[in-house]
Parts: structure tokens; sequence; C-alpha cells
């Protein structure tokens, strides 16, 4: 390199970033413009720089540089120059791309001291150091994605108009998916997809590897993906294996399956792997004549049907064991739970073993996940059908060509269930920009749900690269020739929504439970949502779906914005404490207010249970992508009975596709003691030192851990209490 005079000036030295000090020359810059601007085309369809214009800028740095007295230039400094060129000359995508992302050097330092969390987005987080390690990599995943995608999309996310879910992952993985054992079992174990980074195994043999092969699917899996992984009809696909176990065995198995998932401390960021099973008292019509697959084949002989009992007796050991809890008598929250509800289960004594022991674990922890596949909508005893992550639900047609071909593993064809991404809609905001027009409102209603469809097509054509490049390689793997462990293509591109009460309160004055009109305002939004639903399917032949959100962040996200940016409107609207949040605005995201959940009554409305059922049940045949019911337990201990005879209700006169029951549970770490209720003392040793454990959207974890808003809706929440 040659040394830069200008005016009697020499610029100083540079330091690299890998730490090499190198003369300064303008050259490199002229360089790097002209290369790392080409992705100017490839992001934006624009011309990237020519080489005379990124000597003009080159030029205009070098002459800024000689005159700052500085003794040692950086390479991160030098394209902060070059950037601010780039803007006074007009170049502002170029500059997009050009740019360096990362954070302040305080908030890294912040996050490593378990200061930084920007907000507590994920519960299912502790502080430690592969979370810090996260952190800091989500940070600059975020910035950069948020640069990539198209400005419009990105700016009606950071405006709280949508919530991109997961937008650290957007680039480089799907969302979430429910497993068919069936592959696994027949074709062996790659945890890396390929078998050249991890050992490779053979089919299980034996029940031990085939329950450990199962925990690792999901441990494995989870590299892959955004959110949850699970299995629908675990108990079934687990059964071959178990069929000469005495019940003793049946539970060491059981137990064996909780401790490996809730001891796979290894996802994304330090945590527990978000897991969930679909837990069948007996073997569904639509498997009773489908040929068992395990052991490395398909057997000819053997049917899921002829495993009945076993599947039941299966089912009553995961269920004692959950019962159980652990070491310290505290609950298994992974893999949730999901006691599928069937017509023959509630109609047949054979099962009600199973159905109590259900209510008994809601009791006694709250674990139970209640998946009820009596409603039409559903698929009934003929469909195949699974709820994932907090409440995302999935199915196969069993009018399809394909489904009959998956029941019976022709040439390893298989159920392959899940979600490409969420992105989600922030409803009040809509209802201020109609100024109170129902029309206005359902244009900008459509206006909306355009951006979240271009979002999701976009998100759906990266992941679709990614797969086909062998860099989804858990996902994509084709072990001797098999079809791919997930269908790429088959991936729902799910609208979630928050805020349907803020809607309807602002449009017709009145909450969801105080008027009829409003409840009626909120049918009508959602079939529309769900016609405009259609219509994306049928343009673009892609599955996409309606679902609430759990919205364990963007909730609270969505309120804040609004704060600042609609207070006229959103200080009326927004539920949680108001005047605590209104002062911390500026100065924290994590501030304790928030919008009413999806489409349900407002969480601290006093409204009996059966009222509250009635109106949002009726929202589940629409919410075909998923929805839940929370009944909130007051009693500390419960009645198993009082809930084994709602559960009853519940499954065959409703609605309803999935709820659950919530205890909110306090645990002594200096006595032991668990029990029900939240309390600051332990009641029998009287120490302070205790968690508190709640559901915070689809899943338990210690209340410490969530945000301000949802430690406000905790506070909030009307309990009910269950009588017999």
């Amino acid at each position: 390199m040659t040394e830069v005079v200008l005016n009697g000036k020499m610029p100083p030295p540079v330091r690299r970033s890998d730490g090499v000090i190198v003369p300064f020359t303008k050259d490199l810059i002229v360089k790097s413009l002209v290369k790392e601007t080409q992705l100017v085309k490839v992001l934006y369809g624009e011309n990237p720089m020519t080489e005379q214009e990124a000597m003009t800028i080159a030029a205009e740095v070098e002459e800024e540089i000689t005159h700052m007295k500085l003794k040692m230039l950086s390479g991160p400094l030098i394209r902060e120059i070059v950037n601010v060129k780039l803007l006074e000359h007009g170049f502002a995508k170029h500059r997009n791309v050009y740019t360096r992302v990362g954070m302040p050097l305080y908030d890294v330092y912040q996050i490593d001291n378990s200061e930084g969390y920007e907000s507590k987005e994920n519960a299912n987080l502790q502080a430690n150091p592969e979370t810090f390690h996260k952190k800091k990599a989500d940070f600059l995943s975020k910035e950069s994605y948020l640069l990539m995608i198209p400005s419009h999309i990105a700016d009606a996310h950071l405006r709280g108009d949508i919530h991109l879910h997961d937008l650290e992952y957007w680039g480089t993985r799907p969302f979430c998916q429910d497993w068919d054992l069936r592959y696994f079992f027949n074709y062996g174990l790659m945890p890396d997809g390929t078998g050249t980074h991890t050992s490779v195994a053979g089919p299980a043999k034996h029940a031990e590897v085939a329950i450990l092969h199962a925990a690792k699917v999901l441990g494995a899996a989870q590299t892959n993906f955004a959110g949850g992984q699970g299995f629908f009809n675990f108990t079934v696909f687990m059964a071959p294996y178990l069929k000469d176990f005495d019940d003793r065995k049946l539970h060491q198995t059981a137990q064996m399956f909780l401790y490996e998932m809730t001891q796979l401390y290894v996802a994304r960021g330090g945590q527990p792997v978000f897991s969930s099973i679909q837990i069948e008292s007996g073997v569904p019509k639509v498997w009773q004549d489908a040929p068992v697959v395990s052991h490395g084949k398909k057997w000819t002989d053997l049917r899921y049907g002829d495993l009945e009992d076993v599947v039941h007796r299966f089912s009553l050991a995961l269920l004692d064991e959950y019962l159980k809890g652990d070491a310290l008598k505290k609950m298994f929250n992974f893999p949730k739970p999901e006691v599928v509800m069937r017509s023959r289960y509630w109609n047949d004594k054979n099962f009600e073993d199973v159905m109590m022991r259900a209510a008994e674990l809601s009791a006694k922890f709250g674990s139970t996940y209640y998946d009820n596949m009596i409603p039409s909508y559903r698929g009934g005893e003929d469909g195949v059908s699974c709820f994932q992550c907090c409440a995302y639900a999935f199915s196969e047609d069993g009018h399809s060509e394909s489904f009959q071909r998956k029941v019976n593993f022709e040439d390893g064809a298989h159920f392959s269930m899940g979600g490409m991404q969420v992105v989600t809609l922030n409803l009040p905001r809509i209802a201020y920009k109609s100024g109170g027009d129902e029309t206005k409102m359902f244009e900008a209603l459509q206006n909306t749900m355009e951006i979240a469809k271009e979002a999701l097509l976009l998100k759906d054509k990266i992941t679709i690269r990614q797969f086909e490049r062998g860099l989804v390689p858990f996902a994509s793997q084709r072990p001797q020739g098999a079809p791919p462990a997930v269908d790429i293509h088959n991936l729902s591109l799910t609208i979630g929504f928050v805020g349907m009460n803020e809607l309807v309160e602002y449009m017709t004055g009145y909450q969801i439970h105080e008027d009829p009109s409003a409840q009626r305002l909120a049918l009508k939004t959602l079939i529309m949502m769900d016609k405009i639903r259609k219509s994306f399917g049928d343009s673009t032949g892609k599955k996409f779906s309606i679902a609430r959100t759990p919205a364990e962040s963007a909730a609270q996200r969505f309120a804040v914005a609004d704060l600042i940016h609609y207070p006229k409107f959103a200080r009326e609207l927004v539920k949680g404490d108001i005047e605590t949040a209104l002062p911390r605005l500026e100065a924290t995201k994590d501030v304790p207010v928030f919008y009413t959940n999806g489409a349900h009554v407002n969480i601290a409305a006093a409204v009996p249970l059966d009222q509250r059922l009635s109106i949002e049940q009726k929202f589940f045949p629409i919410l075909k992508g998923g929805d839940i019911f929370h009944v909130w337990l007051s009693e500390a201990n419960p009645d198993p009975e009082a809930l084994l005879k709602l559960n009853r209700k519940l499954a065959t006169e409703s609605w309803l596709g999935y709820w659950s029951h919530t205890k909110d549970i306090t645990m002594c770490r200096s006595c032991g003691y668990v029990g029900g209720g939240l309390s600051s003392k332990c009641p029998v040793c009287g120490s302070e030192s205790v968690k508190s454990f709640s559901r915070i959207t689809g899943y338990y974890q210690d209340v410490s851990s969530w945000n301000a808003a949802k430690r406000q809706e905790l506070k909030d929440r009307h309990r009910v209490r269950i009588g017999k």
C-alpha cells in the first residue's frame, strides 16, 4: 500500500478488526463499496454503486479523516464516516447494506451482568452464560433482518402495526413442528441431519433406546426451529416398544422421558426444550388398522389397534409420573402433556381412569392441556390434528389423496405438521386508524393483513431456499433415500392477532363481555379475517391460518407503542397499571401494560365461567390456526372430581378445541414445601426464599422470569372456584 498525503497531512494508520495495523488508503473504501453494495440489487432490486460514485465518497471520507487529529483509525469508525457520506449523497439504501450491526458496549456489559434484558420476551430463559450470548446474538440478528427485509415491512414492525415473531431467527429457520415418531423408529437417528458431525444410530430395538431417541429428536429439532417441538400420537407410536412391559417398567420408561426432556438444558441460549406430547387414552379410529412401524420396519402382522391396552396403560403411567413431580416435588413443566378428548373416551368407562388422572394433574399442578377432537372442525375420530407451542393448531386433511399413504407409511410417507412463521396484528391500532368507522376499520384490517401476508411469503421463500441448500439439516434429512423429515412446503403461514377486546371497545364503547354488540363485531371481524386468509391461500396456493397469538411480549409491545403513538386512545383502552407505566415509557420497554390476548374476555373482568365460555367458544371454529380457553383457578387445592365434571362438559357440550386449568403454585427453597396459591412467605417454615409458578401464556414457568406486563396480568386475573 502507498502512503496517502493530503494537503501536507497524512491520515493516521488503521487498526483492522483482525488486530493488524495498516496504512490508510481510500482504494479499500472504493473496493468495499463496490463489493458490498451489490446487496442493494439482491434485497431492493436497485443498482449497486459504480466505481466512480464510490471514488467520490472515498475522497470525501479521506478529506474528513485528515482534519480529525486522530492517532489511530479503526474499521468501524471509517465505516461510520462512509455511512454519513452515503446519506449526504442520497444513498440511503446503500447505507443500509453497508452499515455495521451490533449494540453499544454499555448494553453488552449490562447483559453480561444480567441487567440488560430489553424486555423479558421468553420466561423460559434464565440468567446464564448461554443466555447472555443469545441476547447479544439476538440483538445483532434482529437489527440485521430489519435492514434486509423490505422497509415497509420493517417499518410496520417497528411502528407496532405488526409483530414479526422470533425475528432473530428470521433468515435461518422455520417456526415450530410436531413430529411423526414412526419416521425415526423406521430410519434411526441422525441428530445433525447428515451423519457427519454426530454419530448415527440405527432404529431403536429396545424401549429404553426408543424413549431416548424420542427425547433427542426434540432436542436436535430445537436447533433447527425457532418455536416448540412435539410429538402427536405419542403414546400410540411408543406402544410397540412397550407391549411386553408390566406397570413398573412402564412407569420407569415414562419417568425416564420426563427427566430427559426437562434436563436437556441445551436449547437456544440455555433453556429446556419447549416441548409437548399428545397423550391418547386409546388408539384413535384412524390408527386402528394402520400397520405398526417400529424396530426399523413396517410390520405386516401387527396393527396399532392390537396395542390399545398398552397405549392405555402407558398414558396412565405418564400421568402418574407427571403427578409425582421431580425430586423437589415440583412439576414437570415440559413436555406439555396434551390429553386428547374423543367421544369414545367419555362414553366408555374403560377410559375414565385416564380422564380422572388428567383432572388430578390439573388439580395438583395445573399441568394438563386438553386437546378436544370432538368438535367437527377438529376432525373427530378420523382426523390427525395437534396443538403446538402455546396454542397453535395444525391438522392434516383426512380426505386428501396422500392422507391414507401417510397413515400406512407407504414408501416412508408420514405426517409433517408445523408452522413456518407467525406475524401478529395489532388490532387496537387498526381501530384507532379507522376513527370509529367500521368500513374504514375493515379497510385498515385488509391493508395490515396484506403486509403480514407479504412478510410471511418472504419468510417462506427464504426458509425453503435454506432448506433446499441443506442449511436446515435436521428438518431436511433423508436417511436411506426417505422423504425429507419435514414437508417444508406444507408448513402453515400464521397470522395472529392481539387485542380484539380493545378493538371492539373502541368501536362500540363496550368490551367483549359487556354487550352483545361487542361480541357481534368481534365475530364479524374474525369472519372477515378468515375470508381474507382464504383469499390469500387461493391466490398463492400456500397454507395460511388465523390464530390467537400467545403474545408473551407482543401484547406488551403493542400497548407501549400505542401509548407512545396513539396516546389519546390507548390511555383509555390499554390494560394494566397505566400510571406506573407512563413515566417509564421512554426509559424502558418492560412496563406493566398490555392488550387483552387474542379474542379473550378482559382478564380482570369478574365474568362467571359459563358466561365467558359462552362468549369465547364461538371463536374457536373460526380460529382453526389455534386458540385456548383458560380457566384460572382460585382454589389452592381444587377438587379433581369437580374438574373432571367440568372437563366432560367442555369436551362434549362446547366448541372448545383446547383448554387448561391454571393453578398458581408456591415452592419453598428452604423446607421444600410445594403448594397452591401465590405466597411471599412459606406457609410451613415462614421462609421468604420462595418461588412462584403459574401459566404465563401456554406454559408454566417461574413468575420472577416474566416480563412486567405478564406479572401485572397475573395480579389482574379473575380466578374462579370450581364446585362439584
